[in-house]
């Protein structure tokens, strides 16, 4: 009995041995049960829509029966998780509605919690092992699927399947197991306070560009709202599939707003080969019967050669450097007053920041339908992140030195090193009263040694 009491003292809490070890059993059960339990989840609801599809439609669609029921519903799981298809004819799928990673990701989150409570986890710095026992489970069953879901059209990417299942698996079965445990305002404050501000000016800065991105995909569907009535009446759907076809365009949202900040941001997104959509001008080829590419602006017209108001380009160019400005005052506001010449850098950073988040969601909105012309729709990924990073970071660096300068007037400014902390504390100064005493450490030294000296 003492050995198994030192053994269960030696595990640690929520089962993770001290020292960085391995999860424990238990822990690794628990995972394994979680993400049995999610992907399961996830499965049955695609599995209940593809029914729904296949009592309306045609069942050729679906392949032969129930088991092309099945598959489909696999195939439709594994493009919830961004898994593209190679066709065996040539060419590739990866334009996917980004909506659908909302139920994977939901379902993983909510695993996240769960694991962490029942196994026992109490610590924080634990909580990346619960995710890893989650992650790694429903990695494996993402290869399974990935193996049933091949069909003679199409057959799935197994190590993309397996790499996506593990990143979205670890990344929202982590931030649902840290939340388990502390609310979201204490897991901010457990950064230190610079990079708490560059993170809040990050995201401040990306709220902006998403709010004028869905305002833009927004008014324009309003205002070609005759094109979008006339291709939903075109498809003839019925009550079945206009629901369908509802929910799939719910589903592509997220990817019309990416699309509509990088037409923001300049570089806009293209359509096919020779295609381009952006403030300076477009110009379209064919495009495939769906309502929501209605929204695209049309051929250029007196006065308008982008296809859309002078004012609306206008207001185009001038939204990076507003969500680049209010991005600097966040990151003065939230973090210490900084030296003049560090302040306009740390701004440049936040717009750097929000160059990478961008680039990478440019790179998972778009993606090829096939071969031939379809082959590149969306938008760049690395133009995208170039061009916030200049436009944002320029705006955020200006408006950081700005709004510092006239911070600096309410505190002291917070660049002391440690010998100068050192230095404060044997004075008996404390930080808060508004002076700082700089000691030379090493007077006493040489003055001692001077004084041996003959």
């Amino acid at each position: 009995m003492s050995l198994l009491a030192d053994r269960a003292a030696q595990a640690g809490p929520g089962g993770a041995r001290p020292g960085g070890g391995m999860p424990s059993r238990r822990l690794l059960v628990t995972g394994a049960v979680a993400a049995g339990w999610a992907a399961a989840t996830g499965l049955a609801a695609l599995t209940t829509l593809v029914l729904i599809g296949w009592i309306a439609a045609p069942h050729a669609a679906f392949g032969s029966g129930l088991p092309g029921v099945f598959r489909t519903a696999a195939q439709l799981w594994l493009v919830s998780h961004h898994v593209g298809f190679a066709l065996h004819g040539g060419g590739r799928i990866g334009m996917f509605p980004l909506g659908l990673v909302v139920l994977p990701g939901a379902l993983l989150y909510r695993a996240g919690r769960w694991v962490v409570r029942t196994g026992d986890v109490i610590r924080l710095r634990h909580v990346g092992y619960a995710a890893l026992a989650l992650a790694g489970p429903y990695c494996v069953l993402a290869g399974a699927l990935a193996l049933i879901g091949r069909t003679p059209l199409a057959s799935g990417s197994l190590w993309q399947a397996m790499a996506a299942a593990f990143l979205l698996a670890f990344a929202a079965g982590g931030i649902g197991g840290a939340r388990g445990l502390a609310p979201w305002r204490r897991l901010l404050r457990l950064l230190p306070e610079r990079p708490r501000s560059l993170v809040t000016g990050t995201l401040g800065t990306l709220a902006v560009l998403a709010a004028a991105g869905a305002m833009l995909a927004g008014g324009s569907l309003a205002v070609h709202d005759r094109g979008f009535r006339s291709v939903t009446t075109a498809l003839a759907p019925g009550l079945v599939g206009g629901i369908l076809l509802l929910l799939l365009e719910l589903a592509f949202i997220p990817n019309a707003i990416i699309w509509a900040v990088a037409y923001l941001l300049g570089p806009g997104f293209a359509f096919g080969y020779g295609t381009v959509v952006a403030p300076t001008g477009n110009a379209l080829g064919a495009l495939p019967m769906f309502p929501m590419l209605a929204a695209l602006p049309s051929g250029p017209g007196p006065g308008q050669p982008a296809g859309m108001p002078a004012w609306v380009s206008f207001g185009a160019v001038a939204t990076p450097y507003l969500a680049g400005a209010f991005g600097g005052l966040l990151v003065i506001r939230v973090g210490p007053t900084y030296r003049v010449e560090a302040a306009p850098l740390c701004g440049f950073t936040c717009g750097a920041a929000a160059g990478l988040v961008m680039a990478v969601a440019a790179a998972f909105a778009g993606g090829p339908l096939g071969g031939g012309r379809l082959t590149p729709i969306g938008p760049s990924g690395w133009q995208v992140g170039l061009v916030t990073t200049l436009e944002v970071g320029v705006a955020a660096a200006i408006s950081a030195g700005i709004a510092n300068w006239f911070a600096v007037g309410r505190g002291p400014i917070d660049d002391a090193g440690p010998g100068a902390a050192a230095a404060g504390g044997a004075t008996g100064g404390t930080p808060d009263d508004g002076h700082r005493i700089y000691v030379d450490l090493w007077a006493d030294t040489s003055d001692a040694q001077a004084n041996d000296d003959p």
